[in-house]
């Protein structure tokens, strides 16, 4: 079934499309990390386990993960209007059935569903937002769509907060059942009929990417739970996980018509886009994860207070990606991704020196670097994940990098939990051993008040040292984030110029 060709709509129509669009769109990836802050809730309303409870958004990555390959050929089957409206359908009722949860495995099944449509929905809007507009403002549509997608998980947590605080865990489901139905109407009603090609389904390659997918996204939830490669679960799904992998890399050389088209990596600048932001994008993730329990257990932040301290990294997050956007019609867009890679080394460069002692203003300017950084170089990011593609591989093209940031999330977040647990242990055995029972306040307290006042002592004592060792952790985090943005520093230069003149559709220079 080919669709009509796409016409671009007027321009008060077409305001109000990329409107309901990105308001699907923000519901899906707010909903990622929204959930995180009602955990300890849904633990105890559901009877739960502290590892069980993490189901709930283990199922929802692996339903999403599996599904976001199939985004091109469901869009070719029913058509890409339809399949983006019954997504928003089924993820606005799944919320209302995770909102309505009464035991764990009904939250998990309902997650399971929701991840599943919401894997189309990202992927989908970011080709949408290309065709919606000419080639002279797909830059302010790429800006439009980052600023969604970028800064929704950045407050996702502070909503979580609130909402839980306020009035209950289950209303940040319940929160999506009205914003939901005013995207569905009114895409019902705007959204025109976009260009889809029908192909048939790939049953081996699909087989292989939920393998895989699957067993490694189960490595990286289980592995700090069963000692990682000391386990012989986490052996046999990391074993399962590369074979299948491996596996799909010859398939897709081979196959009639590969669920993922090989065609997408023939575009050097989409690869090179695509490997960075596998690298990038999982840094502002990981760091939102990260500070709020930062802030929050070891300086003893309220919730409020902590959603506020990471406004500003938001907030110049959305200024530097709409300036981006405007720089780019003067610079090479290299020379912007190459600053913001900079600016997000230094401001992660400022975390390490974070400490017990420190005022709010490290956090805050460390938090406007990282945000400008960011905001520049994914400006630069998102476009060349698409733009550069044909028409037909633009949503194929865009499920595929969206899918290499989740991998890249995910991945980030397993290894530096793994780290903050390790080192944790090995940074308290260290602080502690210069701790000696003779020492002055162990033997004075010996002395004044006998065993009873000593053991209080030690105790806290104890507290302390944990308290320094967590903080030694969290450092050496921000460590291995900022070596990871120096590795990608060189990806740079692999990338084409990349130049809009003044006036002039932006283009891709061969």
């Amino acid at each position: 079934m080919d669709e009509k060709p796409t016409v671009y709509l007027p321009p008060a129509q077409r305001k109000l499309a990329v409107l309901f669009i990105m308001l699907a769109t923000i519901l899906v990836v707010l909903d990622q990390t929204i959930a995180n802050v009602a955990l300890p809730h849904m633990q105890a309303a559901l009877g739960a386990t502290p590892d069980t409870v993490s189901w709930v958004l283990t199922s929802y990555v692996l339903a999403s993960a599996v599904a976001t390959p199939m985004t091109g050929w469901l869009s070719g089957r029913f058509g890409r209007r339809q399949l983006f409206c019954a997504a928003v359908v089924g993820f606005t009722l799944m919320s209302a059935i995770c909102g309505m949860a009464v035991s764990l495995p009904m939250m998990v099944a309902a997650r399971v569903a929701q991840g599943f449509f919401g894997a189309f929905l990202i992927p989908m809007s970011q080709a949408f937002m290309y065709d919606l507009h000419p080639p002279s403002q797909q830059v302010r549509a790429s800006t439009t769509w980052g600023l969604g997608v970028m800064v929704a998980p950045i407050i996702g947590p502070l909503v979580g907060g609130y909402l839980t605080e306020l009035l209950d865990w289950r209303w940040v489901f319940f929160v999506n059942l009205p914003l939901g139905a005013i995207a569905v109407v009114g895409l019902l009603l705007i959204l025109p009929q976009f260009s889809a090609v029908r192909r048939p389904f790939d049953h081996l390659g699909f087989a292989l990417i939920a393998i895989g997918l699957c067993s490694m996204q189960l490595v990286l939830d289980r592995g700090t739970q069963q000692d990682w490669f000391d386990s012989v679960e986490i052996l046999i799904e990391a074993g399962l996980s590369i074979s299948a992998l491996w596996l799909l890399i010859f398939h897709l050389r081979t196959a009639d018509h590969p669920l993922i088209p090989i065609a997408l990596f023939t575009n050097r600048s989409y690869v090179v886009g695509l490997m960075m932001g596998f690298i990038v994008s999982p840094i502002l993730i990981a760091g939102s994860a990260l500070l709020p329990s930062l802030l929050q257990t070891l300086l003893g932040y309220p919730v409020e207070l902590t959603g506020l301290l990471v406004v500003p990294r938001g907030l110049a997050f959305a200024a530097a990606m709409v300036l981006g956007s405007r720089l780019m019609t003067i610079l090479d867009g290299r020379v912007l991704i190459f600053a913001g890679l900079l600016l997000i080394i230094w401001s992660m460069h400022l975390q390490t020196l974070f400490n017990l002692q420190m005022g709010w203003d490290l956090l805050v300017w460390s938090g406007i670097l990282q945000g400008v950084g960011m905001g520049l170089s994914m400006t630069i990011l998102t476009y060349i994940a698409v733009s550069g593609l044909p028409a037909a591989l633009r949503t194929e093209g865009a499920a595929v990098f969206n899918l290499a940031r989740t991998i890249g999330t995910s991945v980030m977040i397993a290894i530096s939990t793994a780290m903050l647990a390790r080192n944790l242990q090995i940074s308290h055995a260290d602080v502690g051993s210069s701790l000696r029972s003779n020492n002055l306040p162990f033997s004075l307290s010996e002395m004044i008040g006998g065993n009873y006042l000593s053991e209080r002592v030690a105790a806290m004592a104890n507290a302390e040292v944990t308290r320094q060792a967590m903080m030694i952790s969290y450092i050496d985090d921000f460590w291995l984030m900022m070596w990871a943005s120096v590795c990608a520093l060189p990806l740079v230069l692999l990338l084409k110029p990349i130049r809009a003149p003044k006036g002039e559709p932006i283009a891709m220079m061969e």
